[in-house]
This record gives C-alpha cells, structure tokens and sequence, in this order.
C-alpha cells in the first residue's frame, strides 16, 4: 500500500512499543504503515467522520490487520483511552490547537505528541510548549511543491526563547539545512508581499510583519 512522503516520515518518528491514536485517520495509510514497518506497534485510527473510517476499515481489512489495529469514531481527543503517542496531521494549526486545548486533560496522559500542522506552526508549538510538552524533535519533510514541519513533542518542561518557538528549537540548530533554507525564503517572500498590501490602519499586524522579517532575515544571512 503506497504512502506519502509526509506519513511514512511520522511514522519512522514514532518510537518501537509505542501505543498510538491517530487523531484524523483519514484511510488509516499511516496505521497500517506503522503496524507492518515498526517493531510492536498497536494502533487506533480515529476520525470525527464515518465516510474516512469506512475506507480505513476497508483498508485494514484488505491487510488482514483487524488484531494490530482499532478503530474509533468521535471528535478529537474524545476517541483517546490510554495511548502514550498522539498523532495529529494534515489539518490546520488552529484545528490542531482546538483538539488540544479541549483535550487537555486526557493530554496528561500522554507520552508523546507527533503533529504536523499545515499552517501556524509557531502558535502550535507556543500552545503545546505551555501545556507540559517540550520539543524534542523537528523534520522538514518535501512533497511535490509543498514543505512540512513535523514536530515531536515529549512529557515535560521547557524555556525558549522567541525565536526558538519561531523557527523550532531543533530547526534553529541546524539552519544550514537545504529544506530549512527554502521553507524560510518562502516565508520571507510571502511576508514581505503581504506587508506591501496591507492597509496603513493594520498597523499592528504590520509591526509584527516586520518583526517576523527581520528574524528570518537574521537567520538566513
């Protein structure tokens, strides 16, 4: 069964022996990947939706894998019982956030957080690094045209500083990385044409524009 670059990546992240929820399973590829690929695995693939979780069912059942892996509808964090890894990929930072923050207390819990949010990555890292988790590890991983951050989060606290939770702690430790380059000259041009349109009454937004210019600026020279 094929799988993307972005999964398999999160996938070869999580630790042997780990119990895993799959929060937006979508057709349970990951799961699957992770249950025949990694050493003592077990699985649940969850999904708000029941059309996703037909097809993972499907796909689970095509792989003769109904023992390795289970599945589970609801809404977030709703669908978690005693896993020690939760993964959440594919879907907005904001959502993200959302499933978090109203799953905080089941968050406790756990172990590790794998995310990988397809936008406002810094406010993720700031809302997880705020509630009990510390970055341990961060991927850029490339698919067609588009670059993703992966993040790995552990049990525990932290300080960082801005630019830590800006660029990523880890990301920061190895700038000179060829993916680390492109996504951030992506994210200065694309700041820089939205400061030229911004009307002059958005004033604060555009102090912050500056501010994030400049640090990436500083970074990259």
């Amino acid at each position: 069964m094929k799988i993307n670059n972005r999964l398999k990546k999160i996938g070869d992240l999580v630790a042997p022996n780990s119990i895993c929820l799959d929060v937006g399973c979508d057709h349970a590829l990951l799961d699957i990947y992770l249950v025949k690929k990694k050493q003592n695995i077990k699985a649940v693939a969850s999904d708000v939706k029941e059309g996703p979780l037909d097809a993972a069912r499907e796909n689970i059942k095509r792989e003769k894998l109904e023992e390795k892996i289970e599945v589970r509808l609801g809404n977030g964090l709703d669908t978690y019982k005693n896993e020690d890894t939760v993964i959440i990929s594919g879907m907005g930072g904001r959502n993200i956030i959302g499933i978090c923050k109203n799953g905080l207390s089941k968050l406790k819990n756990v172990e590790t957080l794998i995310l990988s949010p397809n936008n406002y990555q810094v406010d993720v890292k700031k809302f997880i690094t705020k509630n009990g988790f510390y970055i341990d590890n961060e991927v850029f991983i490339k698919e067609g045209k588009f670059i993703y951050q992966i993040i790995v989060l552990k049990k525990g606290k932290r300080r960082y500083k801005e630019s830590e939770l800006f660029f990523g702690p880890i990301f920061l430790q190895n700038k000179d990385d060829k993916l680390f380059k492109e996504y951030y000259k992506r994210e200065l041009s694309s700041k820089e044409i939205i400061l030229k349109l911004l009307p002059k009454n958005f004033w604060f937004k555009k102090i912050l524009l500056k501010r994030d210019i400049r640090m990436i600026k500083k970074v990259l020279i």
